[in-house]
């Protein structure tokens, strides 16, 4: 029932992820991701087979300490946008932004549950774990999509600080390569000797002790 809670609760928090950059963009000029169907809160046209469903099943299988994943990135057409190099990097902000609502929502609820002691006791205590599950799973996609790792986000948001000729180089880095090293860091253990403190420190602030 917990893996099955953690699954669910990292598809939700990954679509919402993905809408809240195509619903960026639509707002700053490109409706790509709109005309596709992407602006969606139905999950099947955000699944992706490896990030949504074969890395998760993995990292489960081989007992990771956490659950991350993701789901096929909305299409984005930088022409369309109004300003590039600035829309670059509030569309790639808007999906870690969303993430931090989700936690910052769950983490309200948990402790609105803690002020009705009685009621956390029973039906209380079940509401309070899965939200605790949501503030959890968001915490972790907020550190590891800031990472400047392309294709994942902080690699986008890092090129409004980078001259334009080293931020193209630096987005057409091959995806594969970095997603294969990435999934290195990740089952190493190594990365998160670095994300690990900041995880926790986030679920403290969103949850409480």
């Amino acid at each position: 029932m917990t893996i099955i809670l953690y699954i669910a609760v990292l598809l939700f928090s990954t679509v919402i992820h993905e809408v809240a950059h195509g619903y960026a963009a639509h707002l700053r000029g490109d409706d790509t991701a709109k005309m596709a169907g992407r602006i969606t809160l139905n999950p099947v046209p955000h699944i992706d087979l490896f990030g949504t469903i074969v890395l998760p099943a993995v990292m489960l299988l081989f007992n990771s300490p956490v659950l991350f994943g993701w789901a096929k990135p909305v299409p984005v057409n930088t022409y369309r946008l109004q300003n590039p190099k600035t829309d670059i990097a509030l569309v790639s902000a808007a999906g870690p932004l969303s993430n931090v609502l989700l936690a910052a929502v769950s983490g309200l609820g948990i402790r609105f549950i803690r002020m009705f002691p009685d009621f956390g006791a029973g039906l209380g205590a079940t509401i309070e774990a899965c939200l605790y599950v949501m503030v959890l799973v968001n915490a972790v996609l907020l550190v590891i999509n800031l990472l400047p790792i392309p294709p994942l986000d902080g690699s986008k948001v890092i090129t409004y600080f980078l001259p334009p000729e080293l931020a193209v180089k630096y987005l057409n880095l091959n995806p594969y390569m970095c997603f294969f090293i990435l999934i290195i860091l990740l089952s190493s253990g190594i990365i998160w000797r670095f994300v690990g403190p900041v995880i926790n420190l986030l679920i403290k602030l969103f949850a409480g002790a």
